[in-house]
């Protein structure tokens, strides 16, 4: 009694400078996220590359320099993920400013096709560190603030991407600006994007290497036990140590003493492997989980290879050189209305236990006549809209498996779960870049890689309306012998 007694909580006030804090860090990573894509060149890269400037020719842009960014991608990824957390977060966001720095310099100065190959590992190196930045804010603020600043930093993506897109199209419809130009601007707002960066505060704790543990004990913690004038608490902060169930953590009667100092936990490499196994095969276990997963993985990596060659398609529709292109403001209109849908399924009333399948099956079929269409029709309004209307369709659906996902996980898992799918997905892509569009390959022509993505998504279509009616026809059946069931146990 006399133990639990000296267990006083910390005083109300020392909260607030904590619940304060995380307006600082929020605001400069929105700025660099805002700033780091803000590239008004990014729609237009194909045309950059194949014009003058580069002088590239259509086979070394689509079978020999494109695919290097996926193979980079693939094998950046697991290693970024382990250094993400051990360097905490904000190294990593600073090597990816580096890297879009380092991009857009070669981008502008660089030439040859081994130099733009060597561009587009940077650029693979880019996106593999992007899990930095959307991980980076949860090590500083508290879980309750975790949906307002995901969806500001997420924001601030979304509007630099929709802001660079608008601006690019109009320096060059309107005002005639040169790619070079656009380049230069795009180098300009990424170098203030990595100089934002080094004002980020510096974590103190991730999820598995470096874990700061505070003595203090308020109204919310767990006493298990008490003896030998120590208390062994139940810290949910515990949990996310790989090895946590062999953690006695002793705290000190005398809590106001040692209240402020931290202890950080070190967790080595072969631990956190285990952890990650362990975690992996219980995610896994979950059918409906697996389902999703399924989809994610599968229809992402058609969705990379459509978005990663889209321009090149349209260049071979009409080429650029005789026509006015608008590709800065269809990337623009589809990442609003992309927006606009991922807001509306918050309204969206449907028992996606029951019709999730079916509804990824019919959406699935949508994406793939929209490809269908892009590479049939070839009139360049058309692909336009096909675009869109693509775009609008995946990233509703992702949002729907982000959602379904999230569900069946802690957050602890969240990451490691969507690392996971996206690797998956990023395998898939690139044995499929490997058979159909490396010149070491197959090295199709730009029509036939996209016949083959439409087949691809309608091959998706099918199996989930398969197995979507079969687990419909299954919960029809349950629902129907519940009834019955009920009445036999009825005397």
């Amino acid at each position: 009694m006399e133990a639990r007694a000296g267990l006083r909580a910390p005083p109300a006030s020392g909260r607030a400078p904590r619940a304060r804090c995380w307006v600082l860090p929020t605001a400069l990573l929105c700025l660099y996220g805002f700033f780091a894509n803000l590239r008004p060149s990014e729609p237009f890269l194909t045309r950059y590359l194949l014009g003058p400037d580069k002088n590239l020719t259509e086979t070394q842009v689509f079978n020999e320099i494109y695919p290097v960014w996926t193979y980079s991608y693939l094998v950046l990824l697991f290693p970024v993920f382990l250094a993400t957390d051990y360097l905490r977060y904000k190294p990593v966001i600073l090597l990816q400013g580096l890297s879009l720095i380092v991009t857009w310099f070669m981008l502008l100065y660089a030439q040859g096709l081994l130099a733009i190959q060597f561009l587009e590992f940077f650029y693979g190196l880019v996106t593999a560190t992007e899990i930095a930045y959307y991980s980076y804010i949860y090590s500083i603020v508290d879980l309750n603030l975790y949906q307002k600043v995901t969806s500001y930093c997420r924001s601030a993506t979304l509007v630099g991407y929709t802001v660079g897109s608008i601006c690019g199209q109009v320096l060059v419809s309107v005002a005639n600006w040169s790619l070079f130009s656009l380049n230069v601007i795009s180098l300009t707002s990424v170098s203030v994007a990595f100089a934002t960066a080094w004002f980020l505060p510096m974590p103190q704790k991730s999820l598995f290497f470096h874990l700061v543990l505070r003595s203090q004990v308020s109204r919310e913690m767990k006493v298990l036990d008490c003896k030998n004038g120590a208390v062994i608490q139940d810290d949910a902060a515990l949990k996310r140590v790989p090895g946590w169930e062999d953690i006695e953590l002793k705290v000190p009667l005398n809590v106001e003493e040692h209240s402020a100092e931290p202890q950080e936990q070190k967790v080595d490499i072969s631990k956190v492997l285990r952890e990650l196994w362990r975690d992996f095969l219980q995610c896994y276990s979950s059918q409906p989980m697996l389902c999703w997963s399924v989809w994610w993985a599968f229809s992402t990596c058609g969705y990379f290879q459509v978005i990663n060659y889209t321009q090149g398609l349209w260049e071979m529709v009409l080429p650029s050189q005789s026509f006015k292109i608008y590709n800065g403001g269809v990337e623009a209109v589809s990442t609003l209305l992309g927006a606009v849908a991922v807001f509306a399924v918050g309204y969206i009333k449907v028992s996606w236990a029951t019709w999730g399948e079916v509804a990824l099956a019919l959406f699935s079929l949508l994406i793939a006549a929209a490809v269908y269409v892009m590479d049939t029709v070839r009139n360049i309004w058309v692909c336009y809209v096909s675009y869109v209307i693509f775009r609008i369709v995946y990233m509703l659906l992702i949002t729907i498996a982000t959602f379904q996902i999230a569900t069946n996980l802690n957050m602890e898992r969240y990451a490691l779960v969507f690392g996971i799918n996206t690797f998956i997905a990023l395998a898939l892509q690139t044995l499929l870049t490997l058979i159909v569009v490396d010149s070491s390959g197959l090295g199709l022509n730009i029509f036939t890689q996209f016949m083959i993505y439409a087949s691809y998504f309608a091959a998706i279509s099918l199996v989930f309306l398969v197995s979507g009616i079969h687990s419909v026809m299954k919960n029809y059946r349950r629902q129907e012998e519940m009834p019955s069931r009920s009445t036999a146990s009825t005397p």
